[in-house]
């Protein structure tokens, strides 16, 4: 058996854990909701979809170089009326095929398309995490009428800097050489914040688990898609409906500072900081970042 195909063996046994841990454990006090997996035909190939609620549709992307796993602690915390949908981007998570050739932002935005087709949502909340974020500009650009409210976490509009495209082909040619665990082990200390880093070890393993199970191929994919992307500043002045920006105080990938750039250029923005997160704002802070949301959809939707 390959490493990717014993790491997505343990994020399995993990999450059927977790399953039974609730359905049979000690009472929480804490209702967690049951996951739905589903899987959908896109052009990039079958594609996993993890759902959660019933409802008006909240779609999440998720971040690079994981996997709509991470989405798990805001699937099993869902509002009542809310629907959560968060599917694998093209090439990523359990099940994907290799994508064949150059993967461009927009084929990442083609593949979400597909989709919400797929599972007939034709308007919805729609937002991401990091490239999470940069797919959600790549389909306002493409579909603007799909969307009814954005939420952009631990992202920025703006393209790469030269510095930031040099690094990028770096990573590109570490994991064409040595595979998804090395990536891991680069990306680690700079997804997670300096608190969960020293308070939240605990962390680590299912983040690594989530990057371990991808191939080699989707991460590379990803990583072109993010290389070559536009500058997607010029949008934010067109996005007339709610966004909701949130970001980790101690995010230093996508900073504060690129946050409040975008909320300055939004009018009907909302932005909120959540102390003692890092870049993985929603899995550091799982319960401030669920209530974020909420009361953001609560109040605009």
């Amino acid at each position: 058996m390959t490493a990717g195909g014993k790491a997505r063996d343990k994020l399995r046994e993990a999450h059927a854990r977790k399953r039974r841990t609730c359905a049979g454990g000690k009472n929480t006090g804490k209702i967690v909701l049951v996951i739905r997996e589903t899987f959908v035909t896109t052009p990039g190939g079958r594609t996993r979809v993890l759902e959660a609620g019933a409802g008006w549709p909240v779609v999440l992307l998720h971040a690079f170089p994981l996997s709509a796993d991470m989405w798990r602690p805001q699937l099993e915390r869902v509002a009542d009326g809310w629907r959560l949908v968060a599917p694998d981007l093209r090439g990523l998570g359990e099940g994907a095929a290799a994508p064949a050739g150059t993967t461009s932002i927009d084929d990442l935005a083609a593949g979400v398309e597909a989709v919400l087709d797929a599972l007939r949502i034709e308007t919805a909340a729609i937002g991401g995490l990091s490239m999470g974020g940069y797919v959600t500009f790549a389909l306002f650009r493409r579909s603007p009428a799909r969307f009814n409210a954005v939420v952009l976490a631990d992202t920025k509009a703006s393209a790469d800097t030269p510095e930031g495209r040099e690094g990028r082909q770096k990573m590109l040619d570490l994991v064409r050489r040595e595979g998804p665990a090395a990536v891991a082990n680069q990306m680690i200390p700079k997804l997670l914040g300096e608190t969960s880093r020293r308070d939240r070890p605990q962390l680590e393993e299912p983040v690594r688990q989530m990057i371990e199970a991808n191939h080699s191929e989707g991460i590379a994919g990803a990583i072109e898609a993010m290389l070559n992307r536009p500058d997607s500043t010029p949008l934010l002045a067109r996005m007339s409906c709610p966004v909701l920006i949130i970001v980790g105080s101690e995010d230093t990938l996508t900073p504060p500072v690129e946050s409040e750039a975008m909320q300055q250029r939004m009018e009907r923005s909302r932005l909120v900081v959540l102390p003692a997160a890092g870049h993985l704002s929603n899995l550091e802070t799982p319960d401030a970042f669920s209530q974020a949301l909420a009361d953001f959809l609560a109040s605009n939707l």
